[in-house]
């Protein structure tokens, strides 16, 4: 073997590939780095292989929530329609929130935590998020019973919901029963529910039963006033696992739609990709150097974890290599 087949030919690997690999990687390396390695590297990047999933949940806790609008219009069109999961958190208008559903028809996953996202919003826009199979609207106060019932009517294979409340969110509230109905009247799939600290009664928590057969997992840990009876679980829902509601564990923090066939886990199984040319079109052949540019000017990025020293920096990022 002679001794350059040693080494692997990095910049050769197809857009694809490229694409599986550089999303394990740091948003801000994405960005930043990786473009400016070489020019296989740059078209990667620009493609739609490294935007079908987009998860920017750490970068919007630290940034201006003013300008998570422009980072999501700067992210989504590299998707180029085939984006399969979102995942941001604290959307402050609901024009943020129009923008995605805009965008939303390959959509899975859709992820909003502590997002200001009002009912009358999701209710004009839920038609557009059809094909998406698991949800997460916790710590979404401007949300009620309205929204979910908006999501279930119009997500019809809705088979995971997260609606994880902050106890001193819901303390206004007579309770969530209302949400309950919802949630047992039109999410009949739902194979897993998260409600953990939400205003829920027996009632409610029993019609979540009645209505929702398919359930695996339901997570009410601090929903004080639910009070099950645990022979009564074991002998109707034999398959069903209960967390709560005392606080007697943690609650495995994993994305359920990753761990099922029927997401189509994008991150394992490169069969469900569209091909390149299918979604990129003429787009990788025409490239120029200049095509690849993010304009990235007055976003405010700020990364945990990211050793950075200057949390208020605008774009204080270091030079790429």
């Amino acid at each position: 073997m002679d001794e350059g087949d040693q080494f692997r030919c990095w910049d050769e690997m197809i857009p694809d590939a490229l694409g599986l690999i550089f999303r394990k990687l740091p948003l801000e390396d994405v960005l930043t780095v990786v473009p400016s390695v070489c020019k296989s590297w740059r078209r990667a990047v620009a493609g739609p292989y490294c935007w079908q999933e987009i998860d920017i949940d750490q970068w919007c806790q630290g940034c201006n929530p003013e300008l998570i609008g422009r980072m999501l219009q700067m992210l989504i069109p590299r998707s180029s329609g085939s984006l399969r999961r979102v995942c941001v958190s604290g959307i402050l208008d609901d024009q943020v929130f129009h923008y995605i559903a805009d965008n939303a028809g390959s959509l899975r996953a859709l992820e909003l935590p502590r997002s200001e996202i009002s009912d009358g919003a999701v209710e004009q826009a839920a038609a557009k998020l059809a094909n998406v199979t698991f949800l997460d609207v916790s710590y979404c106060v401007k949300m009620g019973a309205a929204a979910l019932e908006a999501f279930g009517k119009n997500c019809t294979s809705l088979v995971g919901l997260r609606r994880v409340m902050h106890p001193l969110e819901a303390v206004d509230r007579p309770s969530q029963d209302d949400e309950a109905h919802a949630i047992a009247a039109w999410m009949p799939k739902l194979r897993r529910l998260e409600m953990a600290y939400s205003l829920l009664t027996d009632a409610g928590a029993i019609e979540i039963l009645s209505g929702c057969r398919d359930l695996e997992f339901l997570d009410i840990r601090g929903c004080w006033d639910v009070k099950l009876d645990q022979k009564l679980l074991k002998e109707n829902f034999p398959r069903l696992k209960v967390s709560g509601p005392l606080m007697v564990g943690r609650c495995e923090d994993n994305h359920f739609w990753d761990d099922d066939d029927d997401f189509d886990d994008c991150g394992s199984d490169s069969s469900g990709h569209l091909p390149w040319g299918d979604a990129a079109g003429d787009y990788y052949d025409g490239f120029s150097d200049a095509d690849a540019e993010w304009d990235l000017d007055g976003l405010e990025v700020r990364f945990y974890g990211g050793g950075f020293e200057d949390a208020s920096a605008a774009l204080d990022w270091p030079p790429s290599p």
